[in-house]
Order: C-alpha cells, then sequence, then structure tokens
C-alpha cells in the first residue's frame, strides 16, 4: 500500500518546522533579532561584497626583500667562515639579488664554494670571473620558496583579518604573487590596510652603544650594525647589531593591558618554553645593555637590561593609545609575514550598488517562483499545487541550511537559487508524468501513484546527480562567486530530491487515504498531445 509509517511522518515535519525557525530570522530586522530568546537562531544569510558593498584589495608579494634577506644571512656567515679560515676578500656586498664575493687569491675559490655549501647548498655559485664569485638562490629552490611564502601569507592575513572581526571576508591567492582580499560591509579598509601594510617581523636585538651621534645621523656603521629609527619619531636612530637574538616566532600571546599604576597602554607578551629559555639567556648575559625590540626594521623601545626574565613574559611600553597597542597585539598574535606585501589594487563596492543587486536578484527570484507556480498548477492541477508546495519548503529549508552554515550569498549564489528552483521541480515533472503513464496502461488510481514514484526515482537520482557532478566540478576548479553558484546550487539540488521524492510523497499520500479517488486526471492543460 502507498502509506508513510509515523515516524516518518514525525522526522519530515520536524525537518521543516527546524527549517521553518533558522530560516525565520532572515525576514526580521537585525535590530529585533537581539530579543530572541537564547535558545532561537539569530544567525541571517551573509551577503557577499557584491551584495552588502565594502572593499576589495588586491595585494603584491614582495618576493625581493625575502631574497636580500637570504643573501643578507648568507653575507654575515660567510663573512665570519672567511676570517675563521683566514681567506682574505676584498669586497663582500649584496646587489640585485645577487651577493658579490671578490677573494684576493685564486686558489682560496674550491674552499670557500666548498664552505658556502655547507652552509646553504641552496646557493648557486657562477665562477666565471674568478677570483670574483657571484652567489644567488638557485632557480627550483626559489620557486618552492616561493609557493611557501605565498601560502603561508595567505594564512596570516587570514589571521589578521580575522582578529579584527571582519565578518565573511574572502582572502585568496591569485596567480604567482597575488593575494585578494574582499571585506563585506567594510567601506573604510584604512585599519585593515594598515594590518596588512606590516610584515610584523619582529625582533629582539642589543644596541651598538659605541657608535657616535654623529656616525648614527650619517649612517656610518662598523660591519654588521645598523642604523634603525624610532618607531614614533622618525630623527631618532638607533646602532642595533643585526644579530637577531630572538624572533617573534617564539611568541604564544599577546594582548593590551592598560596599566592604571602609569595610566598608560602596553602590550604584554609571552613566549614558549624555547622562547622563554632563550630570553632568559638574553637577559643575563647581556645585563646592563639596552634590548632594542624591533618591528618591521623600526625601534619600538630600547630598554636597558636590568634583571633576568625567567618566566618569558614580558612588557612593551611604546606610548600606545588602546588601539594601537590593540593593533600592535593582533600583529604579534598572527605572526610575521614572510614577505612584505604591497596594495597594487583598491575599490570600494558602494552599499547602493549591492542593494540594487540585491533588489534585482529579489525580482528576478520573485518572477521566477512566481511563473513556476502558476505553470505548475495550470499544466498539473492539484499535483502541480502539491509540487508548488514541495517548492516553496524547498525555498525556505534552503534559505535554512544556508543560514545555519553562514555561506556567503553572492550575486552568482542568487542566479544559482533561481536556476535552483526550475530544476527542484523537475523531480516532480518526472514523478507526474510516470504517474500519467501508468494511468494510460490501465493501472488503478494508487497503482500508479506508486509505481509513478518508484520508476521515476532513478531518473531523478540520474538528473540531479550529473547535475552535482557538474556544480563540485565548478566548486573545485572556480574561485569566489563561481563558488557561490556551485555551493548554492548544490544545496539546492540536494534539497529539491528530498521534497520531491518524500514531502510530496507525504502530501499524496495523506491526500489519497482521505479521498481514495478511483479515478484521477493529472494533466489539466497539454501543450503535446499523449
Amino acid at each position: 500500500m502507498f502509506y508513510l509509517n509515523r515516524w516518518k511522518i514525525s522526522i519530515i515535519s520536524f525537518i521543516i518546522l527546524l527549517g521553518g525557525i533558522f530560516a525565520l530570522p532572515n525576514i526580521m530586522p537585525k535590530s529585533f533579532l537581539d530579543n530572541l530568546p537564547n535558545w532561537m537562531p539569530k544567525e541571517q544569510i551573509n551577503l557577499g561584497l557584491d551584495l552588502q558593498g565594502g572593499s576589495h584589495l588586491l595585494l603584491e608579494v614582495d618576493y625581493d626583500s625575502v631574497i636580500k634577506e637570504q643573501l643578507y644571512a648568507v653575507q654575515s656567515v660567510l663573512r665570519s667562515e672567511l676570517r675563521k679560515n683566514k681567506i682574505a676578500f676584498k669586497d663582500l656586498k649584496v646587489m640585485n639579488n645577487i651577493l658579490y664575493v671578490t677573494l684576493e687569491k685564486e686558489e682560496d675559490v674550491i674552499l670557500t664554494e666548498s664552505k658556502i655549501k655547507d652552509f646553504d647548498p641552496t646557493i648557486d655559485i657562477d665562477r666565471n670571473e674568478i677570483p670574483l664569485l657571484k652567489l644567488k638562490i638557485s632557480g627550483l629552490e626559489l620557486q618552492e620558496r616561493k609557493k611557501e611564502i605565498l601560502a603561508q601569507s595567505v594564512e596570516i592575513v587570514k589571521k589578521r583579518v580575522d582578529e579584527t572581526g571582519t565578518k565573511e571576508p574572502t582572502i585568496q591567492s591569485q596567480g604567482e604573487d597575488h593575494i585578494l582580499v574582499q571585506l563585506p560591509g567594510i567601506d573604510d579598509s584604512g585599519r585593515i590596510k594598515n594590518l596588512l601594510g606590516k610584515t610584523a617581523k619582529l625582533t629582539f636585538q642589543i644596541l651598538d652603544e659605541t657608535i657616535s651621534s654623529a656616525d648614527k645621523r650619517n649612517s656610518r656603521t662598523t660591519p654588521g650594525v645598523e642604523i634603525l629609527r624610532d618607531q614614533r619619531n622618525p630623527l631618532e636612530t638607533y646602532a642595533v647589531k643585526r644579530r637577531i637574538l630572538l624572533s617573534g616566532d617564539s611568541l604564544i600571546d599577546a594582548r593590551p593591558t592598560f596599566n592604571q599604576e602609569q595610566n598608560k597602554w602596553v602590550v604584554n607578551f609571552k613566549f614558549d618554553a624555547k622562547g622563554a629559555k632563550r630570553f632568559q639567556e638574553i637577559t643575563s648575559s647581556n645585563n646592563g645593555k639596552r634590548l632594542a625590540v624591533v618591528l618591521d626594521k623600526k625601534v619600538i623601545v630600547a630598554p636597558h637590561i636590568g634583571v633576568v626574565i625567567s618566566d618569558g613574559k614580558g612588557v612593551i611600553e611604546g606610548g600606545f593609545t588602546a588601539a594601537s597597542a590593540n593593533d600592535l597585539a593582533v600583529l604579534m598574535r598572527a605572526g610575521a609575514l614572510p614577505a612584505p606585501l604591497k596594495i597594487v589594487e583598491e575599490r570600494s563596492v558602494g552599499a547602493d550598488l549591492g542593494t540594487d543587486s540585491i533588489q534585482a536578484g529579489q525580482l528576478a527570484s520573485i518572477l521566477g517562483l512566481g511563473l513556476i507556480l502558476i505553470f505548475m498548477f495550470a499544466y498539473y492541477g492539484f499535483f502541480g499545487a502539491i509540487a508548488d508546495i514541495a517548492l516553496f519548503i524547498n525555498m525556505i529549508l534552503l534559505i535554512a541550511v544556508l543560514s545555519l552554515l553562514q555561506i556567503t550569498l553572492t550575486l552568482p549564489g542568487i542566479a544559482g537559487i533561481v536556476l535552483t528552483m526550475g530544476m527542484a521541480v523537475d523531480a516532480n515533472v518526472l514523478i507526474n508524468e510516470r504517474i500519467d503513464e501508468e494511468l494510460r496502461e490501465g493501472k488503478s488510481v494508487i497503482q500508479a501513484i506508486e509505481i509513478g514514484y518508484k520508476r521515476a526515482l532513478t531518473s531523478i537520482i540520474d538528473s540531479n546527480l550529473t547535475t552535482l557532478i557538474a556544480a563540485g566540478l565548478l566548486y573545485y576548479f572556480g574561485s569566489g562567486p563561481i563558488r557561490g553558484f556551485a555551493i548554492t546550487l548544490a544545496i539546492g539540488l540536494l534539497i529539491s530530491m528530498f521534497t520531491a521524492i518524500t514531502i510530496s510523497r507525504l502530501l499524496i499520500a495523506g491526500w489519497w487515504h482521505r479521498r481514495k479517488p478511483q479515478k484521477l486526471k493529472i494533466h489539466w492543460l497539454r501543450f503535446i498531445p499523449a
């Protein structure tokens, strides 16, 4: 017999009720959501940049700075190795991403090459102009390094943006050296740009206080020392030893705190176990010296070391405001970018454009839904009305799922919803036509309905499965709006299979048990004769 068990009816009814509850916040004003009971969901569908407006940034990864940094590191180690092995050299400098080494004697070339390969095997050595050696990073190593830098940069940008509380940002790599950042609802992206524009490379280095003020002003230093400016006062300079004693990689936490005794904002930080041990060694072996806290080649503060710090905790005092202290803490927690980022494209999407897009999408959705409802009812009569009810429930469940999963809805996503509405009734069309075929073959009403549902099931699964595969490919190979279209289409199809096979079947089963008709007319109108 054509019937559904009570437990099935209960489960289907519960799913519909739950869908209605999760979809409900989308028709409520946002100000009213805070007044809802705690057990009620309060999530609305997230709108993308093209619907809500916001900021669009395209960042470029500066790989050259990373190459130079690695070559400077090689330069420092090589200088020590040459002196330790008493190899005389005339010059040792980095220019145009190449480290030039000019030796005094040609016979020292082989030993020098051996020492270079010992501490950095990724360096290619050009010896065509002996005793001049040209050192550069190998091509294969450079490509792998660039991939790592891009992937790491994307993750750190995500962390920094997430720390600001921006809802549903889009952050993804583009090409080999670009990162796309889209911030829905953010009209003024100044703070975000400030956070993303900083590499946030935090280091702890000792000051060289033997350098005179005049030499610092004229940038005259000894090898291994660099002149850095104060972060707040660019006129103030420091002679800082290049050797990095400790980096921000060992940090596990950083929080802005208001010091009530001194009436100022500070940033408290904490190292991991390894960093804490190293910090203890630094503070114990450099007592009385000044330790510079350096952020992106600018000195935040350079206090004297007076006590040994063994607990791995420290405080940065830099004349902060609440906002600047919080931003520094965000940068420290998120970690340093492996390479600087430059903003190469910036544009804002106004809220008016987003409103126009929403209105156009709403109009398209309402017109599409209305035409489908009218056609199904006119063509299939009562069975068309059942399909219309199933489609209406389909839309409620789709909105509920998008809200529950907090999927960002874009304009292509609305197109996916409109397409879903057309495809959602396709299953009901297949069922109705199969029932009609069975009736023409002389089956009874109940037999025609039952067989129609069973035989249509395979066709429904096949047709939806092929579309789901296409949606999956779009999601895998696409990005941004294309993925939004694929997600809404896929979710809509899965829900439509549920509504067509279970909900419409439940409604028809209930109707048949109440009426038990002996005759049944599927088509009210026919465009093509049977």
